[in-house]
């Protein structure tokens, strides 16, 4: 506890990421298992002083890399009593009180997502193992088609690829539907895609659309991506692991209309809930489905049949032996309200459109892709000496020499082919300070680099040399 109590205290004056080789951490961590116990605070010591130190802070106000995570201190203290508790949540018989409370949660987020009754769902490690849930749940419900085909956008979460995969759909029927010039899912190329693909003797049955790219933060068309799952009998699919809980922000919430049509939804807590991570959610419209998809009774588990009012959440998900995670969110809500996350995911995303406004009225940098979200993709292009065919590799440094500095930790993409640097806002200790110190600092990496070299790069393989269209530029 002092341990943490300390991390947290100082947490703003460490390094936003510390990372370390295998060379380095190998001959300090690794060893055979002692014979005899040895005393704890010495471990301990070894713990906070060797092993935790070798990580990002990914809770750190500067940490504005993937998408974060910046659990609350009630949310920590549920962690830690869970634990302690050792509790099992995979039927009600074995935990009664904690599944009432996951009832409970899921019922408040089937509320926000505006599900009718009918829905429900359950707690996930991620969204990883939600996308898993909801494709399984959509090839059952699909009957199993031998030659079923899913659809989602080109700038999907890689994890959709992959549960299809685990599902058993064969790799040759994923379809990555093209996108728009904000990067949204196109409905005209997946009418297109579907209706060919029917004509080829496919199975079409499942479409995933994006309410929060990972990349650029887009939120998809969802109403109009909806009209087409109907029409064409689709499995209507939403990851929404980032983006979904800005249904919370009013101003926000237009963007996102339509969620509410799908037929399930991803959402992690553990982004823009403040939650630790491993706290993921499935919710979906008719929560029966989940039940068809995986509910199996066998003999020894016959004592926790105790009828349909009391959930056994093993039923409706991949885990029988399964943590009880819902105690972070609901400890949350109560100790903090709901205002108080409601205000800091709209803070988040204002803080993301004042860095978009610095990025553009900044001469040397490069919009790339507008805000979306807490998202904001740009690069430094210096004073329009620097050949654009040397843009990737001079960003790549002046990336290098930011996280290695650690002052902030900021992860990079590829936006039209071209080397992006990244912001995600997500944390409510990150300030719109921290935003123009972390701008500050890569404008004035990119003025040395260049001053060092004629070249600043050295020759680029990935950049093309193409202009990026004007609706992307500043």
């Amino acid at each position: 506890m002092d341990a943490i109590l300390d991390r947290w205290t100082n947490l703003r004056d460490g390094a936003a990421w510390r990372g370390a080789t295998r060379d380095v951490t190998e001959p300090l961590l690794h060893g055979p298992p002692p014979e005899e116990g040895r005393d704890l605070d010495p471990l301990l010591q070894e713990i906070a002083g060797d092993i935790m130190p070798l990580a990002g802070r990914i809770d750190h106000p500067r940490f504005l890399a993937f998408i974060p995570s910046s659990p609350t201190w009630a949310s920590v203290l549920a962690s830690f009593l869970v634990n302690g508790y050792n509790v099992f949540q995979g039927t009600w018989l074995e935990s009664g009180g904690p599944s009432q409370i996951e009832v409970t949660v899921t019922d408040w987020f089937r509320e926000w997502m505006g599900y009718p009754e009918s829905g429900g769902g359950l707690f996930t490690s991620g969204g990883s193992a939600a996308n898993l849930v909801a494709i399984v749940a959509a090839r059952e419900a699909a009957g199993n088609p031998v030659r079923g085909t899913v659809y989602m956008s080109e700038q999907a979460h890689a994890s959709v690829g992959r549960a299809a995969r685990i599902a058993g759909i064969d790799p040759e029927l994923l379809r990555a539907v093209p996108t728009d010039d904000s990067f949204r899912l196109c409905p005209r190329h997946l009418a297109a895609a579907v209706e060919r693909d029917r004509a080829g003797g496919l199975e079409p049955f499942c479409l995933v659309a994006n309410a929060g790219t990972t990349n650029t933060g887009s939120i998809d068309p969802l109403a109009e991506l909806s009209d087409i799952a109907r029409s064409e009998g689709l499995w209507y699919h939403v990851d929404a692991a980032y983006g979904g809980f800005a249904v919370l922000d009013p101003a926000t919430r237009p963007l996102l209309d339509g969620i509410e049509l799908s037929d399930s939804v991803t959402l992690d807590p553990h982004k823009w809930l403040f939650q630790p991570y491993e706290t993921g959610c499935l919710i979906a419209r008719d929560v029966s489905r989940l039940a068809s998809a995986f509910r199996i009774m066998p003999d020894y588990l016959q004592d926790a049949e105790w009828g349909p009012s009391h959930v056994n959440f093993c039923d409706r998900g991949l885990q029988l032996t399964r943590t009880f995670r819902a105690l972070r969110v609901w400890l949350s809500i109560h100790r903090y309200g709901l205002a108080a996350h409601r205000k800091e995911i709209a803070r988040a995303i204002a803080l993301a459109r004042v860095a978009e406004a610095r990025v553009r009225s900044e001469e040397e940098l490069e919009l790339l892709s507008p805000q979306s979200l807490g998202v904001v993709c740009f690069r430094y292009r210096g004073d329009g000496s620097v050949p654009r065919g040397s843009l990737d590799g001079l960003n790549r440094r002046i990336q290098k020499q930011i996280v290695n500095s650690g002052f902030a930790m900021m992860s990079s993409t590829r936006i039209r082919e071209c080397f992006s640097l990244r912001f995600c806002v997500l944390n409510y200790r990150t300030t719109q300070e921290d935003l123009e110190r972390t701008l500050d600092r890569i404008v004035a990496a990119g003025r040395r680099l260049c001053a060092d070299h004629s070249d600043p790069a050295g020759p680029s393989r990935a950049e093309p040399g193409r202009r990026v269209p004007e609706r992307a530029r500043a």
